[in-house]
Order: C-alpha cells, then sequence, then structure tokens
C-alpha cells in the first residue's frame, strides 16, 4: 500500500508527459501485468490524448488481439460515416398498377423496439400488386468464424437482406399460458418436472421450435430464438403471412427507377446497438451500407472499401471479418482503436458520441466506472475481455484509450475490474 501511495503521489506532482508515462508504467507493473488476473494472459494497453498528440502510456498496443465487441466500434464509423441520418428501408418503384419492393438489410421492420415503420406502411396501404425482388447479397446467414452451435442463441440471428422481426421468434411462457410471435411458426410443448429452469430451443435445420418447462414453475418466462430465413420464397411467405396479401416474386426487376424510402432515425439503432451490444443490428450495419452503395449487400465489400478508403492511414492494417466481433477471425491492434477513436472524436460530434457509447453507470457498463467519466465499448468471448473508448480526467483532459486482453483464464468479472482500476487511476490522478 505504501509503494502505491508513493506511485500515485509521483502521478500527481508530475507536471510533465514524461512524469506521467513513468508514473503509469510503474503503477501497472506493479499493480496490473504482472498479478493476477493479468500476468499469464496477452495484454495490449493504449492511452492518448489528442490535445497534446502526446501518448500516455503503450504497453504491447502495436500487437494483434481478438477484439471481441469492440469491433463494433468499427462497424458504428461505417454506420455513422455511410448511412446519413436514417437507415434505408427499402428500394421501391411503382408504376401503374404494380409496387416493386427491394430489401436493403434494415433490421427496423417490425422489429418490437420500433413503432415507426414506414416501410409496412406503404405494403399496406398501396391498392396495387406487390412484387418482391430479390436482392444481390453476397453475404452468408452467418459471418465467418462464427460459433456453429450458436444458431439457437440469441445473440446470433441470422442475416438476410430483409429482416423481419430481428430474425427471432419471441416465445412467452407463464403457467400454462404459452405464445409465440411470429404466429406462423410451430411451438412444440412439453412438461418435465425435473427441470430446474426452462428450456426454449429451435432443431438445428428446421424452423420447429421447443419450450420445456416444469409446470410447478410459475414464473413467467421470456426468450427470443433465431428462426432460419431460407431463401427469397420463405421471405415472400413470411411477407403473405404478414401483410395478408399475395406477394409476387420479380425474377427480372422492372427497368424504372428505384427509389429509396428511408427508415428509422440511424442513432436510434447505435444505441442500442453499443449499449446492449447487440451483434444483429452491427451486422446489417455493414449490410445497409453495402446496399445504399452499390446495391449490392456484401459486408467485405464495405469493409475493404473503408479500410483502403476513409481508414487506410491506420497504423496497423487490421483483419476485419464482420460486423459485430463474433468472428475468431477478427485482428485489431490497440493503437488501430486508438486511431479510429481519435477520427471519430475529429469527424462527429462529441455530444452524439456520447450519447451512443454506453457510458460509466448505463448500458454495459452498469456496473462499472460509477465515479468515472467513461465512454467506451465493452468485449467479451471466451478468454477475451475489451475495453476501447474515451476517458475524463478529474482535470478535464479527454484521453482516448484500448485495452485489449487475450487467453486470460480467470473470470471475465476479474479482468474488467483490473482494467477499471487502471483507468480509475489514471482519472484521478490528472
Amino acid at each position: 500500500m505504501k509503494k502505491l501511495l508513493v506511485v500515485i503521489i509521483s502521478i500527481i506532482t508530475g507536471g510533465s508527459v514524461t512524469a506521467q508515462v513513468a508514473a503509469i508504467k510503474k503503477w501497472a507493473e506493479a499493480e496490473l501485468l504482472h498479478k493476477i488476473p493479468m500476468e499469464q494472459a496477452h495484454v495490449g494497453i493504449c492511452i492518448y490524448e489528442p490535445a497534446t498528440g502526446k501518448y500516455w502510456y503503450q504497453y504491447q498496443d502495436n500487437k494483434f488481439f481478438t477484439p471481441a465487441s469492440n469491433t463494433k466500434i468499427f462497424s458504428l464509423y461505417a454506420g455513422l460515416k455511410l448511412l446519413g441520418d436514417s437507415l434505408p428501408a427499402a428500394r421501391y418503384y411503382e408504376n401503374d398498377t404494380a409496387l416493386f419492393v427491394k430489401g436493403m438489410g434494415d433490421p427496423s421492420f417490425l422489429h418490437p423496439d420500433y413503432h415507426y415503420q414506414p416501410l409496412l406502411q406503404l405494403l399496406l396501404q398501396t391498392t396495387k400488386k406487390i412484387y418482391l425482388v430479390p436482392g444481390v447479397n453476397a453475404n452468408q446467414r452467418f459471418g465467418p468464424g462464427w460459433g456453429w452451435g450458436d444458431y439457437a442463441d440469441d445473440y446470433q440471428p441470422e442475416l438476410n437482406e430483409w429482416p423481419m422481426y430481428g430474425n427471432v421468434v419471441r416465445i412467452r411462457h407463464q403457467g400454462n399460458n404459452n405464445s409465440i410471435v411470429p404466429a406462423f411458426y410451430d411451438l412444440d410443448i412439453a412438461e418435465d418436472d425435473t427441470l430446474s429452469e426452462t428450456i426454449t430451443s429451435r432443431d438445428e435445420r428446421n424452423n420447429l421450435f421447443y419450450l420445456k418447462y416444469n409446470p410447478k414453475d410459475k414464473a413467467l418466462e421470456n426468450a427470443e430464438v433465431p428462426f432460419i430465413t431460407g431463401s427469397v420464397q420463405e421471405l415472400r411467405q413470411r411477407l403473405e403471412d404478414t401483410l395478408h396479401k399475395r406477394i409476387g416474386l420479380a425474377v427480372i426487376p422492372p427497368a424504372g427507377n428505384f427509389k429509396i424510402l428511408k427508415s428509422i432515425p440511424a442513432d436510434s439503432l447505435f444505441i442500442p446497438m453499443m449499449e446492449r451490444s447487440d451483434n444483429f443490428f452491427a451486422e446489417q450495419t455493414l449490410m445497409m451500407a453495402a446496399s445504399a452503395l452499390w446495391d449490392t449487400i456484401s459486408s467485405t465489400r464495405t469493409i475493404k472499401y473503408l479500410l483502403t478508403g476513409n481508414l487506410k492511414n491506420l497504423p496497423h492494417p487490421p483483419q476485419w471479418e464482420d460486423g459485430s466481433g463474433l468472428s475468431r477471425y477478427n485482428l485489431f491492434t490497440p493503437r488501430d482503436f486508438v486511431t479510429l477513436l481519435t477520427l471519430m472524436r475529429e469527424q462527429f460530434p462529441k455530444e452524439r458520441l456520447w450519447q451512443i457509447f454506453p457510458t460509466g453507470g448505463r448500458g454495459t457498463l452498469k456496473n462499472y466506472y460509477q465515479q468515472q467519466k467513461v465512454h467506451a465499448k465493452t468485449g467479451t468471448l471466451n478468454g477475451v475481455v475489451a475495453l476501447s473508448g474515451y476517458l475524463e480526467t478529474k482535470k478535464k483532459r479527454t484521453l482516448v484509450f484500448s485495452v485489449l486482453v487475450n487467453n486470460h483464464h480467470e473470470s471475465a468479472t476479474s479482468v474488467r475490474r483490473a482494467v477499471e482500476r487502471l483507468l480509475t487511476m489514471v482519472s484521478t490522478a490528472y
């Protein structure tokens, strides 16, 4: 404790960046890097002050790491840069007798979080024959490097050109009252008095959903289970069941000029994407960007467009594979994140970013940084903990930071608390 106090005093009294660097380095080595849970992990840290252009601390910040959901920071940049103020709901074209519609990847269509549904309104109000125009979708239903066994988990819905209901069914269970939305899917229900918790799942290759519960348990249960999006024919059937209208299929689109129908404000998607770390929203953001730019859905093309354009000056060209960070193929350095976050701070208003990023005591940071001004994105996979964002110090200095931890063998909570101690020390000392 005495040694720690000496270090903190040296930080407080150190006026130069050199003194700050030395003090933070000393503290990190004594209190963080060589202690559980960090000592056996692969750790990278970068702390930077844009106002002075100085790095306060760098530890393996040029090494590559699996960043988990910190990847969403790059997806957020794609959305902010390429989508404008509102999401693209669909491309549409009308003639005297027909309405032709093509999906653009908007995940808000019939999603229960969003009551504003301009595309639904257009489809319901038209008296013309509706034709579904198949989109050019180069994406697979799952991202590269995703876990195949997670097909029924709510954090991994399938990706497609025209999402509906968030591409999940919502199962509600309480006692003998059970429901599934959308209702055109069947729910197989079974009682089992040996169960300690309610089980919801889906057949691996079919849209057959299961609910097993203990009849003695009267608690309310809500679950989300991804459905198989399937072919364009299955998409057409979902639209018909929802609209109660016959939908035609226009394999050859008409020669007319398609317009883009706008949907919800973009930030109303970006905020939950970051606050609750919504994988589906992040993936569809890259897909919408591609559709808006080229009328072809390709996350890979969006990524390449950014890495060879706006982000061509990243210090270490990353291996960026998906939008959500579910892929183990993603490889980024802490300095990449600090560089991007600094660029975002220059290109977008601080107030907007502060609203979108989780803040101490809110979102995925609900139980952390309650006394510090931190605006940052978390990231978690098995063996991975990440945190990158902005830190406002006691003396009103804004720092940009990234802490990436891979291959730890302790609890994710213990790693997060260790990172919290580091950032708290920095924020309270300067």
